[in-house]
């Protein structure tokens, strides 16, 4: 993703979950800190993905960073 493409716009849901995919965190884990099924976190991830156009949560997550919707700052390790 280019940074010339427009702002993406994730949900609040997608921002929680995003925000846990950055720490390294699961779709197991994701769904039990959010009381979500695991396959509704692993939908959620999918959504991320198609939105920032990564093939990967790597790559999902540097896209995150570069467009400011993550802040290294915030991912704890």
């Amino acid at each position: 993703m280019k940074d010339s493409e427009p702002f993406v716009s994730l949900t609040k849901r997608e921002l929680e979950v995003f925000n846990l995919m950055a720490r390294g965190l699961n779709n197991n884990v994701i769904a039990l800190r959010l009381s979500i099924t695991s396959h509704t976190a692993k939908s959620h991830v999918a959504s991320i993905l198609k939105k920032l156009n990564a093939k990967d949560r790597l790559l999902a997550v540097i896209i995150g960073i570069k467009k400011g919707i993550l802040k290294i700052n915030d991912i704890d390790v």
